[in-house]
């Protein structure tokens, strides 16, 4: 590396961690990002950089490695701009390669079954097997199972109704299995239930069931029954 783009790297390094206050270690990653580009600096031009940004994608090197780097060269041209030594920053506008989403996770049936397996029959139990059957069953989302009132379900057509995302009215399906839960539950709700209550699943208190009370009965079961992972309402909904 030429003596002039050392200075000016050990220069910037010093600039993230004094001004910027970055971490001694994420300036090293910096220097690291850039030490690809530095020697090149005052010839770089937008596609250089384009060309590099695709030839690391060609070799195999991650989005998120990618972006990352292209961040450190992206700062590095704007504190050569800053100090005068590029009038624009050629890294301005270079559009970074897309992480992929991370797909939601999944239950095998085994797991499912585990869940699942409540032999209890006390109000509170019932009603958590129901809730989460109608999970697995329906795929419902957590926002839509806690607004549910008895009326929105048609046990006979086995189905029911939500109002969802754009409070746009949706027709679900219910599985035979959540079916049966949910009509046991409905047999001993009124010992939970205040007067006039009209939610489908409710606390010990007689209220409403709270998407926060939800969350916790299902790690609940899921640790109780021996589940390794965690598990929450909408992992269960993609299962």
């Amino acid at each position: 590396m030429k003596p002039e783009s050392q200075i000016l790297q050990k220069k910037f390094l010093q600039h993230l961690e004094t001004e910027r206050r970055y971490s001694k270690h994420t300036a090293v990653n910096y220097a690291k990002d850039i030490n690809d580009l530095a020697t090149l600096w005052s010839e770089i031009k937008p596609h250089h950089i384009r060309s590099y940004a695709s030839q690391i994608f060609i070799d195999g090197l991650g989005a998120r490695s990618i972006q990352r780097k292209l961040s450190a060269i992206r700062s590095f041209m704007n504190y050569l701009v800053r100090e005068n030594l590029l009038k624009t920053n050629p890294a301005d506008g270079i559009r970074t390669p897309k992480a992929p989403q991370k797909l939601p996770g999944v239950l095998d049936v085994d797991q499912v079954n585990q869940l699942l397996n409540i032999s209890q029959v006390d109000p509170i139990s019932l009603r958590d097997k129901a809730i989460m059957e109608l999970l697995y069953s329906s795929g419902l989302r957590l926002s839509e199972l806690v607004t549910l009132n008895p009326i929105d379900l048609n046990i006979q057509d086995m189905s029911l109704t939500v109002i969802g995302k754009g409070n746009k009215k949706r027709m679900l399906p219910i599985g035979s299995k959540a079916i049966k839960a949910i009509q046991e539950w409905m047999k001993v709700r009124s010992q939970l239930a205040v007067p006039e209550e009209e939610a489908l699943f409710v606390s010990n208190r007689g209220a409403r069931l709270s998407r926060r009370s939800v969350q916790s009965r299902i790690n609940h079961w899921a640790k109780k029954n021996g589940l390794q992972q965690n598990v929450y309402p909408h992992l269960l909904r993609h299962s």
